[in-house]
């Protein structure tokens, strides 16, 4: 829904109404040119304005805040609260702050309970978070409140779709069915007689990979039956890894860690061209989220599992927040591979997500997970290690803190922004390091502006290598450089790169358009 709500007249009202109208200026100006965290920290200003506790200013989400009493604003002010709490939800949907979204939406239907935007904006942040029956609640009040509003109606129905096939897959969940890997077929696939692209067969050749590399790059696609064949045989190297998995770096020696790539191909290559290729001697782990949001997708795990049948013991893979169905549905790979192939390749590579490492040790020093840290202060590698990874990830638990938490300044947890897992200070960092004698932990999962960030006095870093991400934000990609010593001692190098240029595809081609098509 457009955010068209028309500035107020200053004039006669209170001091704090004129300040806060002024901040929500700023605000949507910050907004219009997509500067969605300027705005935030606006709009923020103008509540906190309104509610008469500028002292305590809480910028990115008022979940915990301890508020004034809204009851005694002023009509003029009531109205421009939620107006403002509203537009922060706005800015916490852009950024994918889907459980603050939730937390200023329901502020704002609490006020007004005839409020549309608040319950279209709570209904969309649910729908990021895959709870389609709290959702449609409030789609269904936005269709009551607004009937002619169309968009509202088609998300409604989408919600509705979702639960009927959810109920669906839960009456059928006690039937035994066996893996697709299993029972697939690959004799009775053909190739096409006109393709003339690389085929796919092991052991995979440096000559392969170069010709894969570069066929792809022209935008074209890999043979159906060298992309199932890749599959499978990802699948079978999958099988053998542990959801922890080890990996030794001798002495001397080198070891990159990547972060998200999120299906952007070009600045994939483009890591390879300075870095290096993977091979024996040039070791990678990629950590998670390879997919979803780049329109590239298809092509990024494709040469992604590649390195890994070519090298199991040099390459790596961990599993991100979006390997997961759940928001390949929302964030394009789903579409994307039925479209370039069939729905029965996207579950093949759904098959092989489920057995995607949740962590690695490198060195015996560094522990590495896409999302971050728990929820409790004794946990330990071993424990880790027993997780039934090999399924989509559950509402809760060790599994859902790997691939969703998020590090904090402050000490202690607090809940997370995004609506799952937590947020964890650098004492719960420290205390995970030492309890299991480690020195380091690298996670992704955040865009940062210079590609990493150093954080928890050093304990900890955030590695991203989607430079430009989604070609608007205009930050710059990163992977880090372990360098181990004559004793094995891991130091890191972080190298920052940009964005390369890329076929004129836009990203989130392939997204659902019943969530992204206006919000």
């Amino acid at each position: 829904m457009a955010n068209t709500e028309v500035k107020p007249e200053t004039e006669g009202k209170p001091e704090n109404v004129k300040n806060a109208e002024e901040k929500k200026a700023d605000g949507n100006g910050y907004f219009k040119d997509a500067n969605y965290l300027r705005a935030l920290f606006c709009y923020s200003e103008a509540i906190e304005i309104l509610e008469g506790d500028g002292d305590n200013l809480s910028v990115v989400s008022d979940d915990t805040a301890d508020t004034s009493d809204t009851n005694n604003l002023s009509p003029a002010a009531t109205k421009l609260l939620i107006i403002c709490n509203s537009n922060r939800a706005n800015c916490h949907l852009k950024l994918e702050n889907f459980g603050s979204a939730i937390s200023d939406t329901t502020k704002c239907v609490e006020l007004d309970s005839t409020f549309v935007k608040g319950y279209y904006r709570r209904g969309c942040a649910y729908s990021f978070l895959g709870k389609f029956k709290e959702a449609k609640g409030d789609f269904t009040n936005v269709v009551k409140l607004s009937p002619q509003d169309k968009d509202a109606r088609y998300k409604l129905k989408e919600c509705t779709k979702e639960l009927k096939a959810a109920a669906f897959l839960r009456a059928i969940a006690t039937e035994a069915t066996k893996p697709l890997s299993e029972t697939i077929d690959l004799s009775t696939m053909t190739r096409d007689s006109s393709y003339e692209g690389p085929v796919f067969s092991e052991p995979v050749t440096a000559e392969f990979l170069a010709s894969l590399s570069a066929w792809q790059k022209e935008q074209k696609c890999l043979d159906r039956l060298s992309a199932y064949t890749l599959c499978m045989a990802v699948i079978k190297f999958l099988q053998t890894e542990k959801t922890v998995c080890r990996v030794d770096v001798p002495p001397n020696t080198e070891f990159t860690v990547c972060g998200d790539v999120h299906g952007q191909y070009y600045d994939l290559l483009n890591i390879f061209e300075k870095n290096g290729p993977p091979s024996e001697t040039n070791p990678y782990l990629f950590n998670g989220d390879f997919v979803d949001r780049g329109s590239f997708s298809v092509e990024c795990i494709l040469l992604l599992f590649s390195y890994k049948v070519a090298y199991p013991k040099h390459f790596f893979l961990s599993r991100g927040n979006h390997e997961t169905k759940a928001m390949n549905k929302l964030y394009g790979f789903s579409g994307e591979v039925t479209t370039k192939f069939d729905e029965r390749l996207y579950e093949l590579f759904s098959e092989a997500f489920c057995h995607l490492p949740l962590a690695h040790v490198i060195g015996g020093q560094i522990f590495v997970v896409h999302g971050g840290l728990f929820s409790r202060d004794d946990v330990q590698l071993d424990e880790l290690t027993k997780i039934d990874r090999c399924r989509e990830p559950p509402d809760a638990g060790l599994m859902v803190e790997m691939l969703w938490s998020d590090p904090q300044p402050m000490l202690g947890r607090a809940p997370s922004k995004r609506g799952v897992g937590l947020t964890f200070g650098p004492d719960v960092t420290r205390n995970f390091l030492r309890a299991n004698g480690l020195k380091m932990v690298v996670r992704s999962h955040e865009m940062k502006e210079k590609g990493y960030e150093v954080e928890h006095g050093g304990e900890l870093c955030t590695i991203f290598s989607a430079p430009n991400y989604c070609d608007q934000m205009g930050n710059q990609g990163a992977y880090i450089r372990f360098k181990a010593d004559g004793t094995g001692d891991l130091t890191p190098n972080y190298e920052s790169f940009d964005a390369v240029p890329h076929p004129e595809v836009r990203p989130m081609q392939y997204a659902n358009k019943a969530l992204f098509g206006n919000m």
